[in-house]
C-alpha cells in the first residue's frame, strides 16, 4: 500500500469519528432539551403522507427549510397556521434541533391535534444525515440557518448561515 493511499484511509476514518462523535454531541444536547411530551419522529417516518411543520422563525425557514414543510413559527406560532389541518393528520413538526418544535408539538396536542410527532434532532440532524433541504424558491440548498454561532456545532454537513 503506498503512503498516498494510507494516508487518505487514514483521513477518511478520523473524518468519520469526528462526525460521529459531533452526532454525538447532537444527541446529549438532544437529551438534555428534549421534555418527550410530544412522540419523536425519525427522517425515515417524514413521507408525502405526512404534514411538515417548520416551527423555526421566517428568516431561518427562508434560508431553508425541508422539502414540503410549511412555516408556522415560534415566537409568534398562532393557530390560526393551522386551522386547514385535520386534527386526525399525521403532523412532523421540526425547528432547529427539536426544544422550539417541541414546545409548538405540545401547544398541538393541547389543541386536540392527536398524531403530532417532532422530527428527532430537527432540520441538523435532517441535514447531517444527508437529507435534502430547499430554499425559498424550492431550489436544493446546502445553506441550513445555524440559529446560533453556539448551536451551529451540532450542524456537521452543509453551509453553516447566521
Amino acid at each position: 500500500m503506498n503512503m498516498h493511499y494510507f494516508k487518505h484511509i487514514l483521513f477518511l476514518m478520523f473524518t468519520g469519528l469526528a462526525a460521529c462523535a459531533q452526532n454525538t454531541d447532537l444527541d446529549k444536547e438532544v437529551k438534555k432539551l428534549y421534555k418527550n411530551t410530544v412522540p419523536v419522529a425519525r427522517n425515515a417516518q417524514v413521507s408525502t403522507n405526512v404534514i411538515v411543520l417548520d416551527t423555526r422563525e421566517k428568516a431561518e425557514f427562508d434560508v431553508s427549510h425541508l422539502p414540503r414543510a410549511r412555516w408556522v413559527g415560534y415566537d409568534d406560532f398562532d393557530l390560526k397556521r393551522v386551522a386547514n389541518i385535520s386534527k386526525k393528520d399525521t403532523i412532523i413538526v421540526y425547528c432547529s434541533i427539536g426544544y422550539r418544535s417541541e414546545r409548538v408539538g405540545e401547544k398541538l396536542k393541547k389543541a386536540g391535534y392527536t398524531n403530532v410527532y417532532n422530527l428527532y434532532g430537527g432540520i441538523f440532524n435532517w441535514k447531517n444525515t444527508n437529507g435534502v433541504v430547499v430554499n425559498s424558491t424550492n431550489d436544493t440548498t446546502e445553506k441550513v440557518h445555524c440559529y446560533s454561532k453556539s448551536w451551529s456545532r451540532f450542524l456537521t454537513k452543509g453551509q453553516k448561515v447566521y
